[in-house]
């Protein structure tokens, strides 16, 4: 894709590293940014950056970004004090990408509560392709084609039933497992959007362990896609 060409500031994007995350989550959520035809203003946000998470810094940015890395419990204990900032952020007109462990903490077990249901472990299915919470690719159907991503021990998402109706918050879901859950989903939230992903569009090469092959190659296009859905009206 090309790179966003209208005049004036860059799109800020912030990415979130500190204790909730790993650097390798955060450092390849950020360069998955940066290739994007958006032309962002990437920064990391966290409790040792030169950004702080509150509200003031989310007022600045189009799109924040929770990466994966690490476990549920731990890291919403470190986050769970910003929670209503952050949903202040998206309810008034914000974005939000929850890749891995940001997607579970989209969810409300705990969570953020940003989604009409919740994310729960995709290797706990009794009917997943993935078993183990090791290094692994995951097929899945990303707008009806199939493809394949890194995956690790990332969530499925579920909705609640008339959720529409219930929650006026219109859903695009973006892709699904082998076994029809819910891998990827785009969900209005207030006046902002909600992304929230299981696998992990943004893993390089680096990533990959010697015998573990993408059959697709190692590509980004899936990452984009999310993207422009997140921040397309």
């Amino acid at each position: 894709m090309g790179r966003h060409t209208r005049r004036g500031p860059r799109p800020r994007a912030l990415v979130y590293r500190g204790p909730a995350t790993t650097d390798d989550c955060a450092a390849a959520a950020a360069a998955l940014l940066r290739r994007t035809r958006w032309g962002f203003d990437v920064r990391y946000v966290g409790p040792h950056e030169s950004l702080p998470l509150d509200a003031p810094t989310l007022r600045s940015a189009a799109l924040y970004v929770q990466p994966g890395g690490g476990d549920l419990e731990p890291a919403y204990h470190h986050l769970r004090p910003h929670t209503e900032t952050l949903r202040s952020y998206i309810h008034d007109g914000g974005r939000y990408l929850g890749i891995c462990l940001g997607g579970y903490l989209a969810g409300a077990t705990p969570g953020f509560d940003l989604l009409p249901g919740d994310a729960d472990r995709y290797i706990d299915l009794p009917d997943a392709t993935v078993t183990a919470p090791h290094d692994a690719v995951v097929a899945v159907r990303w707008r009806g084609a199939l493809r394949h991503l890194y995956f690790q021990d990332g969530p499925y998402f579920w909705l609640h039933p008339h959720h529409d109706m219930v929650y006026d918050t219109p859903a695009t879901v973006v892709a699904r497992y082998r076994n029809g859950t819910i891998a990827a989903l785009v969900v209005a939230h207030g006046g902002g959007r909600v992304a929230v992903i299981g696998p992990h569009p943004e893993a390089d090469a680096t990533w990959y362990p010697p015998g573990l092959v993408n059959p697709d190659g190692i590509r980004f296009d899936l990452g984009h896609d999310l993207i422009d859905t997140v921040m397309t009206p």
